[in-house]
């Protein structure tokens, strides 16, 4: 069992607290995805979601891979995630 779960943010988290929901719904369609795909190390290598008016920021420990990348990109734009492909990585 993975126990250090990334920190969810969200700019007007107080005001639009869906925001929050939203992200929790994204990090595990992200993580469903990266275990279909046997990427088993994918949750260990970042650090934070953040929902910033409606772009997805993910803080990576380590720099992600091209798929890993389009992981977050698609559970972001799935209906559980915001409906756009607007996701920015931070190393």
């Amino acid at each position: 069992m993975f126990l250090d779960h990334p920190t969810i943010t969200a700019t007007n988290s107080f005001t639009e607290p869906d925001r929050i929901e939203r992200l929790n719904r994204v990090y595990g369609y992200a993580a469903a995805l990266a275990d279909a795909a046997g990427k088993q190390h994918f949750i260990e290598k970042f650090s934070q979601l953040h929902d910033h008016k409606g772009t997805l920021i993910v803080f990576w420990h380590e720099a992600p891979t091209e798929e890993e990348k389009e992981i977050f990109a698609r559970a972001w734009a799935s209906k559980v995630g915001d409906g756009t492909t607007n996701v920015e990585h931070e190393i």
